[in-house]
């Protein structure tokens, strides 16, 4: 088994991210997350490999993070990882130089994925696909490792599954072998949590969940299973046209353009509503 070394665990603000929580001074009413489970005798999990990760959570608890959303519907629903939303008492949209709090989280219980309903509006979505990649396509991550919007170049290794923590559950996964960034580093990937990966074809299949440092492997949600969480949260109606990427310099510039145009944003985790942004 291979234990995730630091990779997509939530990384701590400090005094790296200096950023306002929006509408400090105006009463937010209380974030409300609700869990969607699937799994039953009549839908069980989808089989997978033998392979298997471990995802060690924080020690300590849920703690004040920064992570990544992207937008799948126009309207304002975003998806990002559950591990991300999770224990926190506010979370927050990136909204220029202000984090605006959502007020309602749904997070799967079948896979490292959350959905942020009725939050900002978008200009574009991003296309989603549950169909699983052949091993071997290329894959692009997309996100903010330790705050900096960075572009992951990987390979698909295959389907694999995933036990976080002490919990007996496991979670379908994609695991991709890392294979360069722009800008160019080997830190830790903490932060690109919640981002999309794409495959060649344009489409997005799965959220970034975790990494392993030492084997270079990063972890992404299940499409399916992130499938299954949009189509239950009734919140995603659009239907965006996805393009194959032409290469990597294609995939840098559309990056760039999903940024500027806030299509792809950081989210904030506040643990604790008296200590404010």
């Amino acid at each position: 088994m291979a234990k995730r070394g630091c990779g997509c665990l939530p990384f701590a603000l400090g005094g790296l991210l200096l950023i306002a929580w929006f509408g400090q001074d105006v009463t937010v009413p209380p974030l409300t997350v609700e869990q969607f489970d699937p799994r039953s005798p009549r839908r069980p999990l989808p089989g997978w490999s033998d392979e298997q990760f471990v995802i060690e959570d924080n020690p300590n608890g849920p703690a004040d993070s920064m992570g990544t959303a992207f937008a799948v519907d126009r309207d304002g629903a975003w998806l990002t990882a559950q591990h991300v939303t999770h224990g926190c008492a506010r979370v927050g949209l990136e909204d220029g130089r202000f984090a605006r709090p959502v007020s309602r989280v749904i997070e799967s219980r079948e896979a490292d994925a959350a959905l942020v309903p009725d939050s900002l509006p978008s200009d574009a979505a991003l296309p989603l696909s549950r169909r699983i990649p052949q091993p071997g396509t290329p894959g692009y991550h997309m996100g903010f490792p330790a705050g900096e919007p960075t572009l992951v170049m990987s390979e698909l290794i295959g389907e694999a599954s995933a036990r976080r923590g002490r919990s007996d559950l496991t979670q379908p996964i994609l695991a991709w072998a890392e294979k360069g960034r722009i800008p160019d580093g080997d830190g830790t990937l903490s932060g690109i949590s919640g981002g999309p990966v794409f495959a060649e074809d344009g489409h997005v299949v799965g959220v970034n969940s975790a990494s392993t440092d030492r084997r270079g492997r990063i972890l992404t949600t299940a499409p399916d299973a992130v499938a299954r969480l949009t189509a239950a949260s009734r919140a995603v109606d659009d239907r965006p046209v996805a393009y194959p990427f032409a290469g990597l310099a294609d995939a840098e510039s559309r990056f760039t353009a999903w940024l500027d145009a806030g299509v792809i944003r950081r989210i904030f985790c506040d643990v604790d509503e008296k200590r404010g942004g």
